[in-house]
């Protein structure tokens, strides 16, 4: 199928209006490289009150300092909650979350609803481009179907295609511009005319052959990564059974220059991607009457470690006689990683709900995260973060390294907490002071 449209010279031009569904830690990102090339970006988001910040040049993202956000609206951004603009833009890009459901099937309500809202604007020569993390097949099944409902074509009347993400949010050494753009599309044209917009942006576009082709490659991208976490979690409770220091292991095996890739254990999984992709496969592999026993088996192993963590928590109590029941826990960061705000598919939430189910005071410090957003799976749990004073820090029994924030100061928080459980290895080489510390 060709288009019928001369829309490919306007992507390969730049002279041309973006628009960003989903203001968050994907979105935003992406509207200010845009800016940042002279493209104009009109944001849209369900939040208004989110909406309303940007528009004040105010920024809710820990790693975007508000200056930028103004220098974005200086340059051609604005931010919307009325999707009836849709049609003013050239191409629509989709970075909407895209979870589990309580029984871990793919949540596309989101992606759907963006859908709906292109498809009652959607005009000829307008490129759809889903970029939301989401198993083979979605582009074409999901959101392809429902953007032809008023009749449009694509590759006649509009363009398809599909480039995840790929952000990191509160890595310094990796923004969007610098991270290469893998690009799939509905057919060839779709294909060139997303290639001609993301180039203006990014170091280097990578086309593939269809849309499957690129939603599979992010999937395969995080479960990799969430395989080999899965085995480096799963050798910590080994080798601490067997008196073995697991990060000295990882640290003198990846000093092999060929063949090893240094992966880290920890209290669970976070952030949107590694704890949720996974199953999307999984979901998709049971429609195709196969079951991805790797991937399984990888997801039951790191789901399973805060409960492992509650566990050595309750056992380094006991060894100082005193019950979990009753007993004072500060989790010590919230977000799912260190140095940013993001508190997506935190374990830190899992950790606290299983410490207040066994009778725990839980309390958290979290110099990015001052409140404690509304959970999707956690409503519950709102409280505000503690200051650690020495008092404070003295007055609980137990503290829980759950992320290691760089703003904490070890060697003061040693000095005065009296049993530090860490998770990270945070405090390697920090002398223990009155603390006793308990890698976990």
């Amino acid at each position: 199928m060709t288009t019928k449209l001369p829309v490919l010279e306007k992507f390969r031009s730049g002279d041309v209006r973006v628009g960003v569904i989903g203001l968050g830690y994907v979105g935003m990102p992406l509207a200010r490289a845009f800016i940042e090339k002279g493209v104009p970006v009109l944001g849209f988001d369900v939040d208004p009150v989110k909406v309303a910040k940007l528009r004040e040049g105010v920024s809710y993202i820990g790693h975007i300092d508000s200056e930028v956000v103004r220098g974005m609206r200086e340059k051609g951004f604005d931010a919307t909650t009325d999707f009836g603009r849709l049609d003013e833009v050239d191409a629509v890009l989709i970075c909407v979350p895209t979870p589990l459901s309580e029984s871990r099937d793919p949540d596309l309500s989101y992606v759907v609803a963006s859908a709906r809202a292109i498809a009652a604007r959607l005009r000829p020569g307008q490129l759809i481009v889903l970029e939301s993390t989401t198993y083979p097949g979605t582009t074409r099944d999901v959101v392809l179907p429902i953007l032809t409902e008023g009749g449009l074509q694509p590759g006649v009347d509009f363009l398809l295609a599909y480039s995840p993400e790929r952000e990191d949010p509160g890595n310094p050494d990796f923004s969007a511009p610098t991270i290469p753009k893998v690009v799939g599309g509905f057919d060839e044209a779709s294909r060139e005319a997303a290639s001609a917009l993301y180039a203006r942006i990014v170091v280097r576009v990578v086309p593939v052959s269809t849309l499957e082709i690129a939603e599979a490659c992010k999937i395969l991208e995080n479960t990799y990564r969430a395989v080999n976490i899965a085995l480096v979690n799963e050798l910590k409770v080994l080798y601490d059974r067997m008196g073995v220091d697991v990060w000295e292991v990882i640290a003198a095996a990846k000093t092999k220059p060929f063949g090893f890739q240094a992966f880290y254990p920890g209290p669970g999984l976070g952030g949107h991607c590694i704890p949720i992709d996974p199953f999307y496969l999984s979901w998709v592999a049971r429609k195709h009457g196969l079951s991805t026993r790797f991937i399984e088996l990888a997801g039951e192993i790191n789901t399973s470690m805060p409960a492992y963590v509650v566990g050595r928590i309750a056992d380094a109590l006991n060894d100082r006689s005193k019950p979990l029941r009753g007993s004072k826990v500060t989790i010590l960061g919230m977000a799912y990683k260190k140095d940013v705000d993001d508190p997506r598919e935190s374990p830190g939430f899992e950790l606290m709900e299983l410490l207040l189910n066994k009778g725990a005071d839980v309390e958290y410090n979290d110099p990015h995260i001052p409140v404690l957003p509304t959970m999707r799976h956690y409503p519950n749990l709102r409280m505000s973060s503690r200051e650690l004073t020495p008092d404070y820090v003295r007055s609980r029994d137990c503290l829980l390294v759950a992320t290691d924030h760089s703003a904490y100061d070890w060697p003061r928080i040693v000095e005065q907490a009296s049993l530090i459980v860490d998770t990270r290895d945070a405090l390697r080489g920090v002398p223990s002071g009155r603390a006793t510390i308990l890698r976990a």
